[in-house]
């Protein structure tokens, strides 16, 4: 076993008790792929100090330093490492670039010449981490009007052969597993432990996809079984603030699930839909044929359905992450009066290389022109942590505003004038200036490792979608027409970028709910090539209709808490859901492709039902 973890909060033996309804429920999830656009690819330049210049393709440039130190016994110095033009990463890219720039590494020490290694794409699946599969155990108490009484949870996560980042995923995904609901009395258990598999790491919502999966599921089952509508019900159940988690965290600011529940709710006219499709099922059955099944005759070949999920995010590292952490963002006015902002902030098509200069711009009062962003390379910038956990906006963009405070001050107090019309006359007359910003922990924000209770995260974003699907009676294929998401990033600084993140994540999360799937013999991968590892195509996409909301965060001088991992997570269940409203079985497993649907169908809980 490579982690376990137990949160528990209240009586839930008691509530247990006076629950009038007990609902259980075992939820599966599978590999994923993170696919990105461009393999991993590593170049070594060995230097004739013997140190080495590692050039690649990566997500966080510090974590291969310090692989590259400890592993060849070199200093800061002697240890470089520079990122590469990125076409992507969504995890794949944390850790696993380490081992490819070590072994780059060896080889060009050992002949003394450059040495490339890259990828192929059969490679690269082949032999890099997955998203953990994981199965999530379920039982939820509640009252007969509604009332959320206790929550029991059981997590077991697939670690792979050997550990990678598999204890804070099983982190993560535990202090995510019962939902954004407030509830008296949990109990949550989870492990990861070591299979004959492949090693599985990082990916997008970093464990939380795979849990809250599972809270979503069990939601619209208890709304079912009460008869009561899956959105009221969570209107009933969502976090307000005030609120207590699991941890004992009091939720005190930038509590936005209300919110975008009734954003997303009301541009997808859920109710009004849901109605409509109820009544689409009782027609076909009171034709004769079965809800669900292509075993009957009839003139309806295809369902719709609508489903809806909801969910919340940490923003930043869990706990004490940050802190640890330490991260450093710098701001200097060179010599020759260019501002250059430092971090080790990569950009992978996301945007930070656009957003940083734009915070930088709108603190000193100069044209977004004017600023500039030092490369990613150990040499010339600071660590500022990975660029992994929704973090890089909130976190590190925090700090290049504190860190541009500082400078705008400090040429202000030499000049007695503007920074905008003084700052190339001071540069001239002073030399260069730089401002390092150092994190330092959030005001009342406190987490104990050892307990795990406090404040797991200094806030949380929240997100909800809408999904609507159309399903094949007879083949069981689902076809994902459309999805509004609504997610609370705190502020939106780049708005179209932001919107971009919400499809991306979107479109990645109908993949994982529809199609994305390994199949694994004696623990290697069978389709571990394009023509058999199946995404989303811009043919299959759904239209995607994202409603950006701002609960600002007042720790962040910005207010921004991060976008990337949002929509992660709610996309497969709001697809699952829209599935059993279409045909009136549950999938208890993702994905959910046509054989598991047609099975689902086919079973004993559909010919009850149709009964």
């Amino acid at each position: 076993m490579f982690a376990a973890y137990e949160l528990s909060a209240g009586d839930p033996v008691a509530a247990f008790g006076a629950a009038d309804v007990i609902l259980e429920g075992e939820y599966r999830v599978g590999h994923q792929e993170q696919l990105y656009i461009e393999n991993n690819a590593m170049i070594a330049v060995p230097r004739p100090d013997g140190g080495v210049t590692v050039h690649g393709s990566l997500q966080c440039p510090y974590y291969i330093h310090r692989a590259l130190k400890r592993a060849l016994l070199l200093d800061d110095r002697g240890a470089q490492v520079v990122q590469a033009e990125t076409g992507g990463g969504f995890g794949g890219k944390e850790e696993y670039p380490s081992m490819i720039a070590l072994h780059a590494a060896l080889l060009a020490r050992a002949c003394g010449k450059p040495v490339r290694m890259i990828y192929d794409r059969h490679e690269d699946i082949s032999a890099t981490t997955k998203r953990h599969p994981a199965a999530v155990r379920y039982r939820t108490g509640v009252s007969r009007a509604g009332e959320l009484l206790a929550q029991d949870i059981e997590v077991v996560m697939d670690g792979g052969a050997y550990c990678t980042l598999s204890p804070v995923v099983l982190s993560r995904g535990t202090l995510h597993a019962g939902g954004p609901y407030h509830c008296p009395a949990v109990r949550i258990r989870s492990r990861a432990v070591a299979t004959n598999t492949p090693p599985n790491g990082a990916f997008r919502g970093f464990g939380a996809p795979q849990t809250e999966f599972a809270a979503e599921m069990q939601v619209n089952r208890v709304a079912e079984a009460l008869g009561i509508s899956p959105l009221e019900l969570r209107r009933m159940w969502v976090y307000r603030e005030g609120d207590t988690t699991p941890t004992g965290q009091v939720l005190r600011e930038s509590v936005a699930g209300q919110e975008v529940l009734e954003r997303a709710t009301e541009a997808a006219e859920y109710e009004f839909v849901r109605e409509r499709t109820a009544r689409a099922r009782a027609e076909r059955s009171g034709s004769g044929l079965v809800p669900g099944t292509a075993l009957s005759s009839g003139p309806a070949r295809s369902a719709h359905g609508i489903g809806l999920a909801l969910a919340w995010h940490g923003a930043g590292f869990t706990g004490s992450g940050e802190v640890h952490l330490a991260s450093v963002a710098s701001v200097e006015l060179t010599g020759d009066g260019r501002i250059v902002v430092l971090t080790a902030s990569t950009e992978m098509g996301q945007g930070t290389k656009t957003i940083f200069p734009q915070l930088a711009a709108q603190e000193l009062g100069v044209p977004v022109e004017a600023v500039e962003i030092a490369p990613q390379d150990t040499a010339v910038v600071p660590d500022s942590g990975p660029t992994v956990a929704s973090r890089t906006a909130m976190v590190v963009g925090g700090l290049v505003i504190r860190a541009c405070r500082r400078l705008r001050a400090e040429v202000e107090g030499r000049t007695g004038t503007p920074f905008a019309s003084s700052y190339a006359a001071d540069a001239a007359a002073n030399g260069p200036t730089r401002i390092d910003e150092q994190f330092e922990p959030y005001p009342g924000v406190e987490f104990d490792d050892t307990t795990y209770t406090g404040d797991a995260y200094p806030a949380f974003g929240w997100a909800a979608a809408v999904a609507e699907v159309d399903v094949d009676l007879d083949t069981g294929e689902v076809a994902v027409s459309s999805v509004v998401a609504a997610d609370d990033l705190g502020r939106a600084i780049h708005p179209v970028l932001a919107e971009g993140q919400v499809e991306g994540g979107t479109l990645q999360a109908v993949g994982y709910a529809t199609i994305e799937e390994i199949k694994l013999d004696d623990g290697r991968y069978l389709n571990d090539r394009l023509a058999t590892y199946l995404i989303p195509t811009a043919l299959d996409a759904p239209r995607i209709t994202s409603i950006l909301v701002e609960a600002p965060f007042s720790g962040s001088p910005h207010g921004a808490k991060g976008i990337g991992e949002l929509p992660m997570d709610v996309g497969a269940p709001a697809v699952v859901a829209a599935i059993h409203d279409a045909v009136g079985v549950w999938i208890h497993e993702l994905p959910a492709t046509s054989e598991r649907v047609l099975a689902a169908m086919a079973g004993p809980s559909a010919r009850k039902g149709a009964a």
